[in-house]
């Protein structure tokens, strides 16, 4: 179905006003923002109907990347996904930073990869490195070898009784 006809529907939908359609009309823009992820007025438009769904959070989602934003709902999108790289899953941006549509989004797109990789590289920085003492590793080496002799030697008499039953 064409993107205006969409879009036609699911503003009858929300014009109607009850909840199925509302929800409805939800369900149509999403599939458009998955299809077309690039355009930043399928975006607005998704983040209309959670506003209506009274939801802050996912409509502040939906217009992280506008040129116009309200901070109370990109405050409730921030705090519902913490971590940088939690909201860059949540904004299903596919492709690279430069193929984002304005300036804008270009900017808070890459600033958000940088601040992800920042907090990855804290939680890198924080991990102790603990090195693996040598009577471990013999363990798990003479684990492994006896486990291969076992199945070597499994193998082995399969192979004996096979030949027994065929002569």
């Amino acid at each position: 179905m064409p993107v205006e006809l969409t879009l036609h529907k699911a503003a009858d939908e929300l014009q109607q006003g009850d909840l199925a359609n509302v929800l409805r009309a939800r369900q149509r823009i999403a599939g458009l923002v998955g299809t077309y992820p690039h355009r930043l007025d399928l975006r607005e438009r998704l983040a209309e109907v959670y506003r209506i769904l009274g939801q802050p959070a996912q409509a502040g989602r939906w217009t992280y990347l506008a040129e116009d934003r309200d901070p109370e709902e990109t405050m409730a999108f921030e705090r519902a996904y913490r971590r940088a790289e939690a909201r860059l899953v949540a904004l299903n941006w596919q492709g690279r930073v430069d193929e984002a549509p304005t300036e804008t989004a270009r900017t808070r797109l890459a600033s958000l990869y940088l601040e992800a990789r920042v907090e990855l590289q804290h939680e890198l920085d924080a991990t102790p490195n603990e090195e693996t003492s040598w009577g471990a590793c013999l363990i798990v080496m003479v684990g492994g070898t006896f486990v291969l002799v076992c199945f070597l030697l499994g193998i082995v008499t399969l192979a004996q009784f096979l030949w027994k039953l065929v002569s």
